[in-house]
């Protein structure tokens, strides 16, 4: 079991079926980082709360809109035109690491603003997902339960 945000980000996002529940929950308008950073909290016992929900919301969300979103809706916006032209694609696939980059520092962020809080006191996975999904959880209650199942295997 990955003991860093990162690391643990990374094997989970490879189990099967999280990057497509992922995707349908960002798509929904879900934080994906603060979602896996949840997770992460869940399946170390971090005690889940109001006050640590919205910590983490309080600093992903800058980020998250000033950063990552405008880099992913560029990304997202030369998906046709690098389809038919190498140097667009090679300049899409620039903008693809650079967001990969901003929500690695994220979750950097994310670790840092929470290594001080006590790991193995808690089962509350299901209280995070729910909780850093908000509105997405509603219309995606299978797309976490994927996340949470795969988060349970490990």
């Amino acid at each position: 079991m990955p003991s860093d945000l990162w690391s643990f980000t990374f094997n989970l996002y490879t189990q099967p079926g999280v990057e497509q529940a992922c995707l349908r929950l960002q798509a929904s308008g879900a934080n994906v980082c603060t979602l896996i950073c949840g997770a992460w909290l869940g399946q170390r016992g971090v005690i889940c709360s109001v006050e640590r929900l919205s910590e983490i919301r309080q600093l992903a969300t800058p980020w998250h809109d000033a950063v990552v979103q405008p880099l992913r809706a560029l990304r997202t916006q030369w998906r046709m035109a690098a389809a038919d032209d190498a140097e667009w694609g090679a300049l899409r696939q620039q903008v693809k690491g650079l967001e990969l980059d901003a929500e690695r520092t994220l979750l950097a962020r994310l670790e840092i603003l929470t290594q001080g809080w006590p790991v193995g006191v808690a089962e509350d996975l299901v209280a995070w997902l729910e909780g850093l999904a908000a509105d997405a959880a509603k219309e995606n209650r299978d797309a976490l339960r994927v996340l949470r199942v795969a988060v349970d295997q490990r």
